[in-house]
């Protein structure tokens, strides 16, 4: 299993990017997948989710309405649309699948079995 995520920068506030996670080694269309993010000094955490037919999608109420999770299975990726971004949403983004079997929450990083290497989205004027 592997998970490259791409598509970050540096991006003006204000500004819009979209980030891509590309999938391989698995079946990636029975799969769950969600977004993370590390700012420098905290925690890392949940972002998006979107289940594994693309039938929901959950938020974390800070970027709801900015950000946009999506699927493509026939180009196995898993994209975050990031709009009107914030210095505050300046950190690594990281994609990952959701286990076959989960004892958690999406909200959880503990229910997510691979993880992509992160790619990093700057927001600064």
């Amino acid at each position: 299993v592997q998970l490259q995520a791409s598509g970050g920068g540096l991006v003006q506030p204000g500004g819009s990017l979209r980030l891509s996670c590309a999938a391989s080694g698995y079946t990636f269309g029975t799969y769950g997948m969600g977004w993370f993010r590390q700012a420098p000094g905290e925690e890392r955490e949940f972002v998006a989710f979107i289940t594994w037919n693309g039938g929901d999608t959950f938020y974390e109420p800070s970027v709801k309405g900015r950000f946009t999770i999506s699927r493509d299975d026939a180009k196995n990726t898993v994209y975050l649309q990031l709009n009107n971004l914030r210095a505050e949403d300046t950190a690594v983004y990281s994609c990952a699948r959701r286990r076959t079997n989960p004892y958690t929450s999406i909200y959880d990083q503990a229910d997510y079995d691979y993880w992509g290497q992160g790619t990093q989205v700057t927001v600064s004027s």
